[in-house]
């Protein structure tokens, strides 16, 4: 399987370059079920997309401090390659500011979060499971970092999991789109200095939520399944 990673996140700070990237994150996450596969970055957040995106066996979006009502040149580029993956029925998944990213490209919505900040670990609980979700457990513990969330399903998307903070945790469209508001990329030892990193800059509840969050694990190894079967299943009907 040779899959397309879509980069998306914006940050060049220091703290950002003493860490893994989203290319090293996302190809470590697909190499712990699947270690044959290969994944192809892009940083299309520096206007560096695919030439021919239909080579890929599947694509995947990053997650991005940026939003994604921003402006930039780069986040219409990346709504309109979105629109053309789904025409053609490529396999599609997004995390965190890829899940928005897929649904406002589709029509859907993007809004602040009610209660601010989610940060840390949190649960999300499964509502309607695709099939490729029979590997996660009921309640799925992932990493999270974002302000902003899905308000509305594009048209014939279907909710997957739902949370009292994140109504809509993740949506499938078909069986060639999955998406998740959350981080399944992310490691133990990344989240908990992204929250040191961050502790000036957020609210101090917030900061103590999200430390007290990583006295339980995330379920990586099992969400990493769910991807690695999810793009199974769209090649292998063909």
């Amino acid at each position: 399987m040779h899959l397309a990673l879509l980069m998306a996140n914006t940050d060049e700070s220091d703290f950002a370059r003493a860490h893994p990237r989203d290319s090293e994150k996302f190809q470590t996450l697909i190499h712990l079920v699947r270690p044959g596969w290969t994944v192809q970055s892009f940083s299309v957040k520096d206007g560096v997309f695919p030439d021919d995106i239909s080579r890929f066996d599947g694509v995947m979006i990053t997650g991005s401090p940026a939003s994604v009502h921003d402006p930039d040149p780069w986040i219409a580029d990346l709504m309109a390659l979105i629109r053309q993956i789904v025409t053609a029925r490529q396999p599609l998944f997004g995390a965190c500011f890829g899940h928005q990213a897929i649904a406002l490209a589709l029509g859907g919505q993007v809004g602040p979060n009610p209660g601010g900040w989610v940060f840390g670990r949190t649960e999300t609980h499964t509502t309607t499971p695709a099939p490729w979700m029979t590997i996660l457990p009921a309640t799925t513990g992932l990493y999270a970092a974002h302000v902003e969330q899905v308000t509305a399903l594009p048209a014939q998307a279907r909710r997957l999991s739902t949370s009292p903070e994140c109504p809509i945790g993740g949506f499938a469209i078909g069986n060639h789109i999955y998406t998740t508001q959350y981080h399944p990329e992310m490691t133990p030892g990344f989240i908990a200095a992204l929250i040191e990193h961050l502790k000036d800059d957020k609210p101090a509840d917030v900061v103590s939520r999200a430390r007290a969050s990583l006295a339980e694990p995330a379920d990586t190894q099992p969400f990493a399944e769910s991807i690695a079967r999810f793009f199974e299943q769209t090649k292998a009907r063909g």
